[in-house]
């Protein structure tokens, strides 16, 4: 008999900061009004990531929506989280904008599927939803147990902030220097050892690199909410 509970159920109730999953499952962020639709939503088996750090193994994570490795993972490392508290992902930008003048953007290198590419941002996608407005791997789907991955090449913080409106019109695949692909399995590794370059797990800091991230089948229940009820009709 399983004694550690992971076949039971989860349902969400959207209280985080960016609440990624809560809009993949186009969740009411209404508390009253999502748990309506919990209490008519579906059992669904789903894959969740699991990120490993190659030298300290014993510090794996599973993740549900969205990982990285690079300057979106540096952002998490460095926000304040009194600020964050206060701000919510707001913080988050702050400290993005901060960073294009104080990253260095090194490149280190992703292993996927017996290629190579040498990157300086990696988006690794369970879901189409990154944070806030955004979405960027928009082809990842919750139910295939493969990610999607992004990765940027450039080294030029000016230059990430000029994807932000093509981003926002969901054009960013046509940009040059932006690789989109599937698999369920990645590898990060770095060329240099410093400055160290460190990877996240659904916005939450990790561990600098190496680091492998994979897909693991059927690992969450999921309790998938069903539609927001209309509105009853008045006389």
């Amino acid at each position: 008999m399983q004694q550690n509970g992971h076949r039971v159920p989860m349902a969400l109730l959207p209280a985080g900061t960016a609440n990624v999953l809560a809009k993949e499952l186009e969740l009411s962020w209404e508390i009253p009004t999502a748990a309506e639709q919990i209490a008519r939503g579906e059992v669904r088996d789903i894959a969740l990531g699991l990120a490993t750090p190659l030298n300290q193994p014993e510090r794996a994570r599973y993740f549900l929506s969205v990982a990285g490795a690079g300057p979106d993972a540096r952002i998490t490392y460095a926000v304040d989280l009194e600020l964050k508290a206060r701000m919510g992902i707001l913080a988050y930008w702050w400290q993005g904008a901060r960073e294009v003048f104080n990253y260095k953007f090194q490149h280190f290198r992703v292993t996927s599927e017996g290629q190579q590419r040498e990157v300086s941002l990696v988006i690794v996608g369970r879901t189409k939803h990154y944070g806030g407005p955004f979405k960027i791997t928009t082809r990842a789907d919750l139910y295939e147990d493969q990610f999607e991955f992004v990765g940027l090449t450039t080294q030029s913080g000016l230059r990430y902030l000029s994807y932000l409106p093509t981003l926002w019109f969901g054009d960013l695949r046509k940009e040059e220097g932006v690789y989109f692909w599937k698999s369920d399995r990645l590898v990060c590794e770095p060329i240099e050892a410093d400055p160290p370059t460190y990877a996240q797990v659904d916005g939450e800091p990790l561990t600098r690199l190496p680091v492998e991230f994979r897909i693991v089948p059927q690992a969450l229940r999921l309790l998938v909410p069903g539609p927001e009820k209309p509105p009853e009709a008045t006389d």
